[in-house]
């Protein structure tokens, strides 16, 4: 599909080149979804699969109604609209709230059992392990995520685990789902001097690391870049994304650069989840498994002599 026939499209403030060569459309490995030499295949070239309709629409569902029951109660829903429509009150901000994600039977079922933990033991070929800990992220409108790779996140166990985004609704371009940078993951040249960097490390010699550290601060964000076209433009490659539906998820790995669309509508929030898939057979970062998993936290701190 030419670029010619998508709306203009925003990521944290930009608007992005749309043209042909810079700007383009996921590919759908649906068409392989039982087929995991191929998908292992696809994943090893373009850095991540984007399975469409792959997950049960109606418990994608249920686990939506979940949550904006629990956003509701949080009060970050306006009360004039029924809860399951997402409605944010006016000024709620970036809605950031794993703990909704605790306890709660539809979104632990969909996520961590059935049809989608069964498609990361048939990728990885063996049993496999899941972070404890569930990114939940409700969108208000306003900028999206901005360009950044996952591992200075959660880089202490493996470098082979792989990270799931599931939307819990519909996402057109104006709500802004998840984009990525198409053949990023292979331009160590450029991201081995970011990639590596660990966002919980500090400088034990510096003082002022020292004081951030104790307070959970970080001293790196973590972020490569707060403009999505100047990263294209040295990157290489096109900004993928799409409008994506309630069932689909994409799954990408640690080095893959990524970043999210802006929320353009005047008052929905965008609600999806991030989880953390890996072999159980090799090691596991500490931060994000456990009852109560540190995070980033100040005992999830690491200090260093710099």
């Amino acid at each position: 599909m030419s670029t010619a026939t998508l709306p203009q499209i925003y990521s944290y403030g930009h608007a992005l080149d749309m043209s042909d060569d810079k700007f383009g459309l996921l590919r759908d490995s649906s068409d392989a979804a039982t087929d995991f030499l191929e998908l292992r295949r696809r994943f090893a070239e373009d850095g991540y699969l984007y399975m469409k309709g792959y997950l049960d629409r109606a418990e994608v569902l249920e686990a939506r109604a979940s949550l904006t029951a629990r956003l509701a109660e949080a009060g970050v829903l306006d009360e004039n609209y029924p809860a399951i429509e997402g409605v944010a009150k006016k000024d709620a901000g970036y809605v950031f709230k794993p703990e909704i994600t605790n306890g709660n039977e539809a979104v632990q079922r969909l996520l961590y059992s059935g049809r989608l933990l069964d498609f990361y033991r048939q990728f990885y070929g063996e049993d496999v392990r899941h972070y404890d800990y569930t990114w939940l992220r409700a969108i208000s409108p306003g900028k999206g995520t901005n360009p950044h790779c996952d591992l200075p996140y959660m880089g202490r166990g493996t470098h082979k685990h792989m990270t799931c985004w599931v939307p819990y609704g519909d996402v057109s371009f104006d709500l802004g789902g998840l984009m990525v940078l198409e053949g990023s993951q292979k331009r160590m040249d450029l991201l081995e001097n970011y990639v590596y960097r660990d966002v919980d490390a500090y400088c034990e010699n510096k003082p002022k690391e020292v004081a951030k550290a104790k307070t959970g601060a970080w001293s790196f964000t973590g972020t490569l870049s707060h403009n999505p076209p100047a990263v294209r433009n040295k990157f290489g490659g096109r900004w993928l994304s799409t409008e994506y539906q309630a069932g689909d998820f994409i799954t990408f790995g640690m080095f893959l650069v990524h970043a999210s669309l802006d929320n353009r509508t005047e008052n929905r929030l965008r609600i999806s989840s991030d989880s953390r898939f890996q072999r159980a057979s090799e090691p596991v970062d500490e931060r994000w498994v456990g009852a109560n998993p540190p995070a980033h936290g100040v005992s999830g701190k690491r200090g260093l002599i710099c």
